[in-house]
Formats: structure tokens, C-alpha cells, sequence
């Protein structure tokens, strides 16, 4: 357990429950708001996942308008016009329907609505002045957390860097978790979120800056999607298994906005700026090369990890039980197609220095459970790369 100081701030509000979207409207009205921007993407308009929204709304009485142009890997465009949009429409907050690019997005136009400059110059950690708009959190996917989380990630599409964004003002007020939101969602989209809540959770309970707080949402998380991804990507329409992955994914976030993250995200962030590669399948396809690497800093917490993901450890030595978390990573991909190296995730080692620089910029290297340094980086890309976990 980490001896440093730590504190615990969540200051999101959660609802859950199939079929609380209804609710929407009267939750944003009893909040104060008179006028709704609804952050989304054109997938999640048209899979109609907006329709019960917008009808609890209108009997609200709450007018909106509809900004649909987030993509994949969020840039700085993106939000500058999403903050044109929400003035032009004198919105005052902002409704986040979608995965994580869409609450990552809708935290940045809620942001700038109130602060002055780029949304690149508050890149870092406490640097906001100015409490944003109220930004409402509906997730349309079992993955990222950013409904309960204190960051958005915002890619520079001129040096292709993503840049974190960090600060307690950026915790949603609101997270609406309603499991039927996720029923339809394609196989692809559920192995790809799923695994990125995974991710969270892991890297969150290895992290040097985890607390006894964190640690147990994140446990918890673990156990949570060991028990219910994989049926939920074969299977996908039961609601209990669909409401499952939603809260650990809540929990995951609830972790890691406490702890920060790890070497994968500091990797897979690099790869979704430079080669555009979805985040959650580059965590998914990361996740056991960096947990290799970090074996020998924490076998205990591993071999904790390996027992909430369902793997018998009786009689192992800590080393040997914390080898078969990494084992049951490498089989859940694997069920899912996902694949076990970087390569086919279409990245090149041709950016090898830029990939090992940026990585090295990120703030989770520092929370990391093993010293990290530029050459250890550059070993775990190119292991990844090559589909190898000897020798890490």
C-alpha cells in the first residue's frame, strides 16, 4: 500500500438504473440549467440513442440544440467549435451523450465556455481558474470512466500529442447511468471499452500513488468485468451483465481519477495522437506487456488481480500467482479478437523517438509501480511490437 499522502474527492453525483434517461430532463432542470447543449457523435445519433433524451427534455421543458461532430481520439477543434456552438445557442450546460470522446469533449466546451485562451494552454495539471458550465455525463459505453473522472484528454492534431487536461473542476455534476443505453452495442465497441475499463482498473490498483480508497473501487472493478465482459460481448443483451460493466467501468474512473494511470496509458495516448489507433484496443493490446514489465516492482497486487479475474493461485509463489493475471488478460483478449501485438494495430516503429518522447511526457509514468526511463519505454513498444513478453 502506497505510504504517501493521498485524499479522496468524488464529487459526482451518480444515478443508475435501467431506464433513468427518462429522468434526464427533470435532473438537469432541478440542477438550474434553462438551456442544454447536447455533446455527441453522429454513431450515437444514429443508433437513435438520443431519442429518449431529448423526449424527457421536451416534456422538461428544457430547450437544446444538438453539437454531433465528436470524433474518435477528440481534438482541439472539435472543442473550440463545440464552445462556438454552446454560445451561439447561449447554452448553460452541457450534456455529454456517448463514450468517452463525447464527455471528454463536452468537459472541454463546458471549460472554455468560462475561460479564456485555447483548451491547449490549460494542459497540465490545476491550471483552470474559472469553474466550467455543469457538465451532465450519459455513457453510451462500458469503458473510459470520464463520467466520475477529473481529466479530459484533447488531441493537437499539429504535433499529433494528446494532451491531459487535470483538474477537480472537471468532475462531472451529474453521470447518468442507464444500462439500456449500452444493449446494442457492436461486439467491436464492447471488447474495445471493456478492456479500457480493465486497463483503469489495473493500472489504477498497481499505481505508486494509490490509496486504500482507490484500491478498493478498482478490486472491485476487476472482479466486476472478469465476471461480466466476456459474456456481455458473446451475449450483449442481457441488461444485468450490461449494468455490471457500466458501474465497474464507473468505478475504474472513481479509481483513477484518485491514483492516475500507468505506463500503458502513457503509451497507448502517444499511439491514438500519432497513428489515430482506438484507445481501448491499444490498452487491450498493451496491457500485458507493461504488466510483465511491472511484475517484479508489486507480485503482490498482481497476484491480488489475478485472483478477482477468477485464476487459481493456491500453492503459487507470489511471483508465479502474479504471472497468471497477465495470463488471464492475455486469454479475454484473445476471446475477443483482440490482437497480441501493436503491429496490427497499424502502428510503425519508423516514429519510434516520437512515440518514446511523448510517452515519456506523460504524467503516469511518474505513478507507474516500476522506474521507467526513455530506453525502458522504447523496450516495451518494441516487445509489443513484435508480439513478445520474453525478456521484459
Amino acid at each position: 500500500m502506497s505510504s504517501l499522502p493521498y485524499k479522496y474527492l468524488m464529487p459526482t453525483r451518480v444515478e443508475c438504473g435501467k431506464g433513468i434517461a427518462e429522468k434526464t430532463g427533470e435532473l438537469i432542470r432541478d440542477l438550474g440549467a434553462s438551456r442544454v447543449l447536447i455533446v455527441t457523435d453522429k454513431g450515437v445519433r444514429a443508433a437513435n440513442l438520443l431519442g429518449v433524451i431529448e423526449r424527457s427534455l421536451q416534456s422538461a421543458g428544457l430547450p437544446y440544440e444538438i453539437f454531433d461532430e465528436v470524433e474518435p481520439n477528440p481534438s482541439a477543434q472539435t472543442i473550440r467549435k463545440g464552445t462556438q456552438a454552446l454560445k451561439q445557442n447561449e447554452s448553460d450546460a452541457v450534456l455529454a451523450v456517448g463514450g468517452g470522446s463525447s464527455i471528454d469533449t463536452a468537459k472541454g466546451v463546458a471549460l472554455m465556455a468560462k475561460n479564456p485562451g485555447d483548451i491547449l494552454e490549460y494542459e497540465g495539471v490545476g491550471k483552470i481558474e474559472v469553474p466550467p458550465l455543469p457538465i451532465i455525463a450519459i455513457p453510451t459505453t462500458a469503458g473510459t470512466g470520464s463520467e466520475v473522472t477529473n481529466s479530459t484528454v484533447v488531441t493537437n492534431k499539429e504535433t499529433s500529442f494528446k494532451t491531459a487536461v487535470i483538474s477537480p473542476y472537471l468532475f462531472p455534476t451529474l453521470a447518468i447511468l442507464d444500462p439500456a443505453l449500452t444493449l446494442n452495442l457492436p461486439q467491436p465497441i464492447t471488447a474495445a471499452t471493456g478492456m479500457d475499463a480493465l486497463t483503469h482498473a489495473i493500472e489504477s490498483y498497481t499505481s505508486k500513488a494509490s490509496s486504500p480508497i482507490s484500491q478498493a473501487f478498482a478490486i472491485h472493478a476487476i472482479k466486476m468485468i472478469g465476471e461480466n465482459l466476456i459474456p456481455s460481448y458473446f451475449v450483449g443483451t442481457d441488461i444485468e451483465q450490461r449494468e455490471n460493466m457500466l458501474v465497474a467501468s464507473m468505478m475504474a474512473g472513481v479509481a483513477f481519477a484518485q491514483s492516475r494511470l500507468g505506463n500503458v496509458h502513457a503509451i497507448s495516448h502517444t499511439f491514438g495522437g500519432v497513428f489515430n489507433v482506438p484507445h481501448g484496443i491499444a490498452n487491450a493490446a498493451l496491457l500485458p506487456f507493461v504488466m510483465k514489465f511491472n511484475l517484479p516492482a508489486c507480485p503482490e497486487r498482481f497476484r491480488d488481480i489475478a485472483v478477482a479475474l477468477g485464476k487459481d493461485v493456491a500453492g503459487l509463489s507470489p511471483m508465479q500467482a502474479a504471472e497468471k493475471a497477465i495470463e488471464a488478460v492475455l486469454e479475454m483478449n484473445q476471446a475477443m479478437q483482440i490482437p497480441n501485438n501493436i503491429k496490427d494495430l497499424g502502428v510503425s516503429l519508423e516514429l519510434l523517438p516520437k512515440l518514446v518522447e511523448d510517452s515519456m511526457r506523460s504524467g503516469n509514468v511518474l505513478v507507474n509501480p516500476r522506474l521507467t526511463r526513455a530506453a525502458d519505454i522504447q523496450m516495451i513498444i518494441e516487445k509489443a511490437y513484435a508480439g513478445s513478453l520474453q525478456d521484459l
